[in-house]
């Protein structure tokens, strides 16, 4: 039997597909690899499933008819579906609407009806957002609340998507959980999210904005945490009383809010430079550049799968300096080096050699060497021995 994951080749799907494989499941991937963002990401993390066994990959677009229909005919076997394709984003909402109602709503429709043409399928997990609060001012945030004055047509979507599930479930009897996820950053994250977003602007020397002045919290939730949620989630499907429909919904969170200021604050330690921080106002009209936000998040403990106390007080510190590392080692180095040959680079700590084409070593005193040198000493600068470049690179 497999687990079908769609989203395989994004941020949160990427990790649970890690996460079933290294468990000894059969993981099949499932993504259109759109250019929302930088596809060279979606396709490095895929290149690191294809690594393990158990996996295989299917690129199609959700929202086609029938597409993944046809897809769980020709492999039978599908007994659990972690549905975690989207199109995400609260701003770019505003940009491309019928892009959320393509991928959202009839991405969900198709996934449902495959859902009720798969036999003996155990359990439906799919991803929702803490977007579904909008305006919402009661903390923490509980499933019981009112959803019903979203704030973006992100939200507006997955709420609907919440909605359709629990009808499917009423009427199919089909084992169904919703997850409403809270602010995930980590490695291998979206680079539209506020850990990646200020960690570029911090090591490139460019302003960050704060809104509320900075005192706006969220509830930040470490990516390991969240799959730690989704699989025990996933392990145990809603029973089906004759009832009540076999549908549950939980916030999955760390259950503790931080100020963003604070998130800075950490960040900046963990990369070991200063943000030049623009202090602004909470903007109150929706722009292509701004959309308004709950001045805070926070989950409420209402989910207890024996995943044990989600996050914690440590969480932040060690899960963004796990991500500045990640995120340096993974994505921008690399995407650095790919623009020149062989390269010597010299450290405060230690030197690398870096072996990424065949060609001579960049030669000589600083004054000869090319602008890509700069920009990744500029890049090391301050970051010490625990910056781990894996195979890439040799101590010298």
């Amino acid at each position: 039997m497999s687990v079908l994951v769609t989203g395989a080749a994004g941020f949160i799907g990427f990790h649970v597909s890690v996460a079933l494989l290294r468990a000894g499941e059969s993981v099949i991937g499932v993504d259109n690899l759109n250019a929302y963002y930088d596809v060279r990401l979606k396709e490095a993390r895929l290149a690191e499933l294809r690594k393990l066994a158990g996996f295989s990959f299917e690129r199609l677009a959700l929202a086609e008819e029938r597409a993944l229909l046809r897809l769980v005919e020709r492999k039978p076997g599908v007994d659990r579906i972690v549905h975690l394709a989207a199109q995400a984003g609260v701003r770019h909402s505003l940009e491309d609407p019928r892009a959320y109602v393509s991928a959202n709503l009839v991405g969900q429709v198709e996934v449902l009806e495959a859902c009720r043409q798969i036999r003996g399928l155990k359990h439906l997990v799919f991803a929702s957002t803490s977007s579904v609060y909008g305006g919402n001012t009661k903390l923490p945030f509980s499933v019981a609340d009112s959803v019903d004055t979203p704030q973006s047509l992100y939200a507006a979507t997955k709420r609907a998507d919440e909605l359709m599930a629990y009808c499917y479930a009423h009427l199919y009897r089909i084992p169904m959980t919703g997850l409403r996820y809270f602010t995930v950053y980590g490695p291998w994250g979206r680079p539209d999210m506020a850990a990646w977003v200020f960690t570029e602007a911090i090591l490139a020397d460019r302003p960050i904005r704060l809104f509320n002045r900075g005192k706006m919290r969220r509830d930040f939730t470490y990516i390991d945490d969240i799959v730690a949620g989704t699989l025990a989630c996933l392990a145990k499907p809603p029973a089906d009383d004759g009832a009540a429909p076999p549908y549950r919904l939980y916030n999955l969170g760390n259950h503790r809010s931080e100020e963003l200021e604070h998130f800075v604050d950490v960040l900046e330690r963990a990369i070991g430079r200063k943000a030049q921080r623009e202090l602004v106002p909470t903007p109150h009209a929706a722009t292509s550049a701004s959309i308004p936000r709950p001045p805070s998040t926070r989950a409420s403990r209402g989910l207890s799968l024996g995943t044990g106390n989600i996050g914690g007080s440590d969480r932040l510190r060690s899960g963004l300096r796990r991500h500045r590392v990640d995120y340096i080692r993974l994505y921008r180095f690399r995407s650095l080096l790919a623009q020149g040959p062989q390269i010597c680079l010299p450290h405060a700590r230690c030197s690398f050699r870096i072996h990424l084409f065949d060609g001579p070593a960049v030669p000589g005193p600083e004054h000869d060497r090319p602008p890509i040198v700069w920009r990744i000493e500029r890049l090391l600068a301050g970051f010490g021995d625990d910056f781990g470049i894996g195979d890439t690179a040799v101590r010298q």
